[in-house]
């Protein structure tokens, strides 16, 4: 008897830990393979050191092949799904077409960056949702340091030096908390800029930072923001962004090279293309993690529009805890339709959030305890190191070298601002300029 195939698409939290409980519970008895455009996954929640110069980029990514030997790895982006025939197609890393047919088909694409029609924010801002983003943002930060250096001019100095974070967010707060201590490091390598100590503005429409979270851990890091000399800016939005600046919904302006964008993401294009029903964009699925009317096909993470049993009438957030969870409830429920265990609802209370806020400043509230300070940033990367699978010897290791050794503050120039558009429908991959290879090849 052929051994059933089981073909994941996406790798992140919800695809990854779907491929190594499958791996776990088939042991051998499943063809399983992952469609993925890289050959990595990556832990997200990091990202934000990556972009201050804390960690190497390497530490947050897991090898799909050394991790996952027994799963197929398909380096490819899915383009198709035609459930009616079972068959993912794609376009490999080389843009060759391809197609790979499957008996259980889970659909784990994950988010892209959430796009406003705000004029010039789709051509002037940038997102922040993968490697190619934060290696661009960490290099872009330093060069305008370094250009405001170079330069004379007192208002060309005094925009470079200004950074805007758009969306007061786990992410935005993260990114804001970590680039006002980086720029800092360089503020004091750069004694020509002593009068121009760089500023940064965290903005959201909500009426408080972490909206989403306890509100002890919006005041933790609220504190913490303003002490940094961060400017917060609540109940306002960006009305248009220009190449030398943003307009604010009111009325104010501030002078910037560089627009941060983290108002939230939105499910991968992928999920509209299905056809099937959706609900706030995501697939929706039952409480089993199934596709109504198709029963071979599962969806999980933040595609994924799944019932939240803890919460009668919602939808599970789209989080990194519900994305693992899920993922490995598929892998079960696929494993019991083939006699191993048997199918289980999904249901997950939170366990609490943590957030870094660089430095030994964190917030936490592990089983609704809320911490900050040192607790707070132990537990957090406590944490996050239990939550990494794999590189958590290198990731401690770089922590601690940071906190013995002076941060490195050389930007290598490997993303430009065209590779990682905002709009792209695959920030883990740098964009290609239309016509590089003919103009490289003339």
């Amino acid at each position: 008897m052929a051994r059933p195939r089981i073909v994941i698409v996406g790798a992140g939290f919800a695809g990854f830990h779907a491929a190594r409980e499958l791996c776990r519970l088939s042991r051998g008895r499943a063809d399983v393979a992952i469609v993925n455009p890289t050959d990595y996954f990556l832990y997200l929640p990091l990202l934000p050191e990556v972009s201050a110069g804390l960690l190497d980029p390497r530490d947050i990514t897991v090898s799909l092949p050394a991790t996952l030997p027994s799963v197929r790895l398909v380096l490819a982006e899915a383009s198709h799904i035609h459930v009616g025939a079972r068959r993912v197609y794609y376009h490999d890393a080389e843009a060759s077409a391809g197609a790979i047919s499957y008996d259980r088909l889970v659909i784990a694409v994950g988010s892209v960056n959430k796009l406003l029609p705000v004029p010039g924010v789709a051509e002037h801002a940038h997102g922040f949702r993968g490697i190619p983003e934060a290696l661009y943002l960490r290099d872009h930060v330093i060069r305008q340091v370094e250009l405001a250096d170079a330069t004379d001019d007192p208002f060309e100095r005094a925009a470079r030096t200004t950074f805007v974070v758009v969306g007061a967010g786990y992410t935005g707060t993260e990114i804001a908390a970590h680039g006002v201590l980086y720029t800092d490091i360089l503020y004091e390598r750069h004694p020509r800029l002593w009068d121009y100590r760089p500023r940064w503005h965290l903005i959201d429409v909500a009426d408080r930072v972490l909206p989403e979270l306890d509100v002890r851990l919006s005041a933790t890091a609220d504190v913490v923001l303003r002490q940094r000399g961060v400017d917060i800016r609540t109940g306002t939005s960006v009305a248009e962004a220009s190449p030398y600046g943003v307009r604010l919904s009111d009325g104010s302006v501030i002078d910037t090279r560089t627009l941060v964008w983290c108002v939230g993401v939105r499910p991968d294009p992928l999920v509209a293309d299905l056809g099937l029903t959706t609900l706030h964009d995501r697939l929706l699925v039952d409480e089993f993690l199934q596709v109504p009317g198709y029963p071979e096909v599962y969806a999980c993470g933040d595609a994924a529009a799944a019932p939240d049993l803890t919460r009668p009438g919602e939808v599970t957030a789209m989080t990194a805890q519900h994305a693992a969870r899920q993922g490995r409830q598929v892998a079960r429920n696929i494993a019991a339709e083939y006699g191993t265990g048997r199918r289980r609802q999904y249901k997950h209370h939170d366990l609490g959030f943590v957030v870094d806020l660089g430095g030994t400043k964190a917030a936490a509230n592990p089983l609704r305890i809320p911490l900050h300070g040192l607790p707070a940033k132990t537990v957090t990367r406590g944490y996050h190191l239990l939550s990494l699978p794999g590189n958590r010897i290198r990731t401690a290791t770089e922590w601690l070298l940071d906190a013995l050794l002076p941060r490195q503050t050389v930007q290598l120039g490997l993303v430009r601002s065209p590779a990682v558009p905002l709009n792209t429908a695959r920030p883990e991959l740098p964009t290609e300029p239309v016509g590089r290879f003919r103009a490289e090849g003339s």
